[in-house]
């Protein structure tokens, strides 16, 4: 597994998810989870996505990720429509300890309400709601 790191050009979620923004399309993001949840979860067996189209609901969860300790609801940092799912996590979930923030990445949406991004926390915010 990676050392722990909380890339700054992320937003972040207080339930261990973070979000990019898509630099060239603005209402695109593409969400996983931090360093903190995979590293709490342990070694990932199994993430099962949800289907490009669905509708996801800012707070709420939208998939599971199944690793050897546990089964964990992934939140939703944004409301959107997913318009694309990481493929690459079916034949290896492991990828999401590896690398949470590159090939690690769970899902990309569509923003419903871009001003959602203003409720989510910077790296140091998010950092200061880990005790360190």
């Amino acid at each position: 597994m990676t050392q722990a790191s909380y890339p700054p050009d992320l937003l972040y979620h207080a339930e261990h998810d973070w979000a990019r923004i898509d630099a060239d399309d603005p209402a695109i993001a593409t969400l996983g989870i931090t360093w903190y949840a995979q590293d709490a979860l342990g070694e990932v067996v199994f993430f099962e996505p949800p289907a490009v189209g669905t509708v996801l609901a800012k707070d709420a969860p939208y998939a599971e990720v199944e690793s050897v300790k546990a089964v964990s609801d992934v939140v939703a940092p944004l409301s959107g429509e997913i318009v694309e799912v990481n493929q690459g996590l079916a034949e290896n979930p492991a990828t999401i300890n590896e690398d949470p923030y590159g090939e690690g990445w769970l899902v990309k949406v569509r923003l419903a309400d871009p001003s959602e991004r203003d409720s989510l926390l910077d790296a140091d915010s998010y950092k200061a709601t880990l005790g360190g």
